[in-house]
Order: C-alpha cells, then structure tokens, then sequence
C-alpha cells in the first residue's frame, strides 16, 4: 500500500494550452533523389529480388524468417536510395554543429576535441575514492566520475540501520560535508570537470560540492561538470526516492534554476535513459521516455517564468550504449533532431546551445556477463565505438569484472585504454559522422526518429511525463519489453555468448575489489566526530531554514548550503524532506 503524505504538491490538471512536442517538420528543399529515379530503384530491387535473391535463397535458406533490430524495427533484405525516399540533405541530415544536429553538435567534431573520457572512481571511504581520482587522472582520464553508496543515493547516513552492510560497497560513503573535504582533497577543482551519480539526495550532494569548493577558494560561478539528480527516471526505472514524484521533481528544478543564476558552467541535470535501459527498455523506449523527461523538465522550468535560453544550454544526457551497433548509433542521431526541433518549435529556443543534446554515454552493463568474463572487453569495445560513431561529447567504459564487483584498479585501466585505443588509433576522430548516408544508418535513424515520437505523443496526450509516470505508462512498457528479451533467451532465439552459447565449464576465477567493512566503521566514528564538534545550535537553526523552504515552496539550494556548512549531515537534510512530504512507497503494478 502507498505511503504518500497529504502535504505533497496537488497535480495539477492537465492543461489545454500545453505545447505539443512537433512531428516531422515540414520541407526544407528537395529529397535527394528525384520521383522518376525512385522509380527506376525500386524497379531495379524488384528485379534483384526475383533473380539473384531468389537463386541465393534457394540454394542457402535465411537463418531467421525475419531480421529486425533489437527495438523491433524491421530490417529489409537490401536498403537502397528507396528505403529513405522522403530523405532531404539540408531538413534532416545537414553539416555538423548546424541545425538540426543529426551529424553531431560540433562543426569539427573530435578533429578539435576528443570525447570527454570518464570512468567512475566511486567506492570504499573518501580515502579510498580520493586515491582512485588521483590515479586515474595520472593515467590520462580527462574528467572525475563519481559514484555515491547506496545509503548516500537513499538520504541516510552510515550509522543508520538502513545503511547496514551498505557502506562504501558500491560507491563512495560521505555522510558531511567533512567527507566531501577529504573526498576532493588534492584534486584542482577549478580545472577539472566532475559528474556525479546521485538523484534523490542531488540537492545535498551539489550543495557539499558548492560548499567544499568555496572552502578551497573556488568561487562557485567557476564549476564545472554534472549532477545527475533526474528524479523521473528514479520513479521509471531505477527506484531510489526519498519522496514522492512531485516534491521530488520541485526540488530538482530548484537546482536547475539555482545553476542557472549562479553555476553557468554547471550542468544540473543529467537526463538520464541509461538507468531506463539498464530496466530492459528497448533502445525506442531509451529515447522516447528520456527525451520525455526532458521536455517535462523543461516546461515546468518555463512554467515558472524561466526563459528557456537561460537554462536549456546547460541541460545534459546520459545514454547507455548496447550492443545493436547500428541501432546504437541511429539512436544518437535520432535524439540529436527530436530535441533540437522541439525547443525551438515548442519553446521558442533561440540559442544555439539551447538547442543541442549534450551526450554522455556509458556501455551497458546489464550487457555484462559473469560467464566468461573477458567477453565483456570485446562488448564494452564495440558499444564504445558506436557511441563515438554516434558523436557522443562524453565517455564511459565498463570494466569487465562489473558482473561481480567494483572494478579493480587493472580492469578499470583496460576500459580506460579501450577509449584511448578508439581515439588514437582506430581513425574514429578524423571525420564527424562517418556513417552519414549509409542507407541502413539514415534508414534506421528515421525509424528511431518515427517511433520515438509516437511514444512522446502519447505521453503528450495524458497531460506530460509527470502525469504519465504517476499513472505507470512507462514502468509498464518497459517491464514488458524486459519480459519479451529474457524470453528470447530462455528460448534460444537470442544468443548470448557464454550464457546460451559457445559456453564453456569452469570459467577460471578472476580478482575482485573487497571492500573491507572497516570502512563502515571508520565512517560512522567520523560522522560522531563531526557532530560533536559541531554547533548543534547552528546546526538546528540551518535544518529549520531548509524546513521553511520546503513548506514555503522556495528555492531549496541556499538554505541547504548553509546547512551542509553548518556540517548538518545528508541523512538529517534529507529526514527534513520525508519530516514535511512523507516517505514515498510505490504502489504495486502489474
């Protein structure tokens, strides 16, 4: 049963005036090939089909009836000039780093900057991750990559009950702005860029960094990097909330809004389609509700009075990467176009920045398998080449051990190496969009373009994402594309290598990262000495100004900076937020 507390922000109802997101733009100029042309083609496929087809299948049948993406789009026998015939150069496809960005958001691409290559350096104590960063930075990783343990990511410190056995094992312990001293120690926080993987506890995580920053003499204004804190696709997919939906939401566009007044170079917000792919989303499912997300974001932001071009510049997106190569790359191009055409067609964006998708990608890990381990280095190498075919601004490689554990540090510099190989070696940096005009690639672009936005439609038509999530549409249709892809494993129509085939016995043991539970213990000991240093007075004080906030419907960002600094924890912020809007517990769905 639901747990909600009768002080959550009422839904409104759906409103009449609202936007719709725009289909497919009207002409530009010419399709690429004439009517008279088309015709003879498809004479030609036609004439193709009946010989040299016809003789091949006769002799050696297909493997399959019937070929198709891992999202479900058919794939034809041959694609041609045909398969694309509505295809124009300047409306759909165009130059890099022009309208409406199909080939990428940069005009040179990586002939004048490389991908942004991050692996995440998050376990263990802040000692622990603080060593990480530092080699990682040594071994030519360009940009810190934070992971959060699971009681940081829930709101609760490391001495509360729920936190036990959780402590540092998938991400880094920080409880006070103390941990976030010793976590950022050394590291030059006015030169780096940092992305952090936190959602429901964002809002105190940012505020710690804010905090910790200004305590090096690094003014805020001059920061540079990520927070994810995307609430939607905590309720679509990952679940890890504190509070319900709508409070949840209010509080990351406070960030938002917050960045844009004072963190210019601050990206708020990482709109997330990885966590709702790693759910057993198709790739469609990826794009279409990611880009949902957003464009609730976004009009709830203009909703409150916000220009659009004062904030969609610095919105960001996460996408996992999996392994339909082909469809993998479609989808980056595809979501390039959606959202460029939406905000300028929808919110009026005048801004060239407002109107590009800015990309981080990581491999997928449900791809990962604790069968034959080693597999994974070959996955994890195709998935990064279709993200950087895919034109993606930022990098993410899984390590092959991640079935089991936290990388070690060997298998992280592997997934490290894996990006530096492609930029260095493979020619993947000499050209933007080396795939723009192969038939399969635009043909499948388009699909992804077509399907997608049927989905956003529909979202549209139930009064916004927001609305959509509260009533499951989402959840639903992932679980049962989840349903359908294990089935075709169980039943031997999609091969897994190791898993359903080309298995082998006794896969030989390869090393592991333990965390030691001493780390819970050393971080509950420096979280009663911090308090008992502390002012509890001030302390007291701070929580109640976060307190007002929350009832009073203000922004919640500057009383939570004080707090942090006042060393209130992230566990005692956070009760202040189930204190005023209760604990959320998601009904049931089937």
């Amino acid at each position: 049963m639901s747990t909600k507390a009768a002080t959550q922000p009422p839904a409104p109802a759906h409103d009449p005036n609202r936007r719709p997101t725009p289909g497919a733009p009207e002409k530009a100029g010419q399709p690429l090939y004439s009517r008279e042309e088309l015709t003879r083609i498809l004479a030609e496929r036609e004439a193709w089909t009946a010989r040299e087809l016809a003789e091949t299948l006769a002799r050696a049948p297909r493997r399959k009836k019937a070929f198709e993406t891992d999202s479900g789009i058919p794939v034809p026998d041959v694609l041609d000039p045909a398969s694309v015939p509505e295809i124009d150069y300047r409306r759909d496809i165009g130059y890099p780093g022009r309208y409406p960005f199909t080939r990428g958001p940069q005009s040179t691409m990586y002939r004048g900057r490389l991908w942004t290559m991050r692996q995440f350096a998050g376990f263990g104590s802040p000692e622990d991750t603080n060593q990480r960063f530092k080699y990682l930075l040594s071994h030519g990783m360009t940009g810190l990559s934070t992971a959060f343990d699971m009681p940081a990511l829930m709101g609760y410190d490391p001495d509360h009950p729920m936190s036990r056995g959780e402590v540092g094992k998938e991400g880094v312990s920080v409880a006070t702005l103390r941990d976030f001293e010793v976590l950022f120690g050394g590291i030059p926080l006015a030169d780096v860029t940092t992305s952090m993987t936190i959602n429901a506890s964002a809002v105190v995580a940012l505020a710690m960094y804010v905090a910790v920053a200004e305590k090096n003499g690094v003014p805020r204004a001059k920061l540079g990097g990520t927070i994810q804190a995307d609430m939607l696709k905590e309720y679509i997919a990952q679940k890890e909330w504190i509070v319900g939906p709508r409070p949840a939401v209010k509080m990351m566009c406070d960030m938002i809004e917050f960045c844009a007044r004072e963190m210019p170079r601050w990206n708020p917000v990482s709109i997330s389609g990885y966590h709702i792919r790693e759910a057993g989303a198709t790739a469609v499912q990826e794009l279409a509700f990611t880009l949902a997300d957003g464009l609730e974001y976004v009009q709830l932001l203009t909703d409150r009075g916000l220009d659009v071009d004062s904030f969609a510049g610095r919105l960001s997106f996460f996408w996992d990467v999996h392994n339909d190569f082909f469809e993998e790359i479609a989808k980056f191009r595809a979501g390039r176009r959606i959202w460029a055409r939406a905000l300028q067609e929808r919110f009026g964006a005048k801004k060239k920045e407002s109107l590009l998708l800015r990309t981080h990608a990581q491999t997928a890990g449900v791809s990962l398998t604790a069968q034959q381990p080693y597999n994974n280095v070959v996955r994890v190498a195709l998935q990064a080449m279709a993200a950087v075919l895919g034109g993606t601004q930022s990098l993410h490689t899984n390590s092959l051990d991640e079935t089991y554990a936290l990388p070690t540090e060997d298998a992280v510099t592997i997934a490290l190496r894996t990006q530096q190989i492609i930029a260095c070696e493979s020619g993947a940096d000499r050209v933007a969009d080396p795939l723009a005009g192969s038939y399969y690639v635009e043909y499948l672009t388009n699909e992804m373009e077509k399907r997608a936005l049927e989905y956003i439609h529909r979202i549209e038509a139930m009064g916004g994402m927001l609305r959509a999530v509260e009533e499951g549409f989402p959840q639903k249709e992932i679980a049962e594309a989840a349903y359908r892809y294990q089935a075709e494993i169980e039943k031997g129509d999609r091969i897994i290598v190791g898993v359903n085939g080309f298995r082998t016995e006794g896969d030989e043991p390869i090393a592991l990262l333990k965390i030691d539970e001493t780390v819970a213990r050393a971080q509950v000991e420096r979280l009663r000495a911090v308090k008992a240093e502390r002012s509890a007075e001030k302390v007291k004080e701070a929580l109640g100004g976060v307190e007002r906030a929350c009832r009073g419907g203000a922004n919640v960002m500057p009383p939570i900076i004080e707090a942090v600094k006042a060393y209130a924890s992230l566990g005692e912020v956070c009760d202040v937020f189930r204190k005023v809007w209760g604990q959320y517990r998601e009904d049931g769905r089937f």
